[in-house]
């Protein structure tokens, strides 16, 4: 598969039907037993990144990235909160924000294919709450502008936040492209 750049995809809204048939590393029985969430109210426009926890089972997540060929998603466990390594702080793998790095948890997904099947997995840190579409919008500071930004920082800060916005598409989608890889 070809790389997927930032500007090749977007989050568009998707049913219930088009999320439960993305996942790539999911039997037809897991995706229909997912537990999504309220997709009607979610801010599709803001997101780059659809994630979330199952409410049903908390070790459960699942992430959605919106690749060139269409959106991918994968099936993530978390760690075991009871070995005290489920949450600590540290950068998310995705959105690298070092402000908000009280909330990152180490998450697995299966591969996908026969990989997954002989118990073949991929790991990253990621923010536990999947809130890196929100970090890579808020406001960089003066330091992450740098002095190079002149008297235009409105726009200085536009190009920051559009840069992060990119890493974290490319970042994310890499990790799901790992995901599917089988060979």
């Amino acid at each position: 598969m070809a790389p997927t750049t930032p500007e090749d995809t977007t989050m568009d809204p998707l049913t219930e039907a088009q999320l439960r048939a993305c996942f790539v590393n999911a039997s037809r029985r897991e995706a229909a037993q997912a537990t999504l969430p309220d997709l009607a109210a979610l801010p599709w426009e803001r997101l780059d990144v659809l994630g979330w926890r199952d409410r049903r089972a908390p070790l459960v997540a699942y992430a959605v990235v919106p690749l060139a060929d269409g959106p991918a998603g994968v099936v993530l466990r978390a760690a075991d909160p009871g070995t005290g390594r489920a949450r600590r702080r540290g950068v998310c793998a995705w959105c690298t924000d070092l402000v908000a790095t009280d909330d990152v948890s180490l998450y697995v997904a299966r591969r996908a294919g026969a990989p997954g099947r002989r118990g073949d997995t991929v790991g990253t840190l990621v923010c536990t709450d999947f809130a890196c579409s929100a970090h890579v919008r808020r406001t960089p500071t003066r330091t992450e502008v740098g002095t190079a930004a002149g008297p235009d920082l409105v726009a200085a800060r536009a190009a920051v936040v559009e840069r992060r916005v990119g890493e974290l598409r490319e970042r994310s989608a890499r990790f799901v492209q790992e995901v599917r890889r089988t060979a």
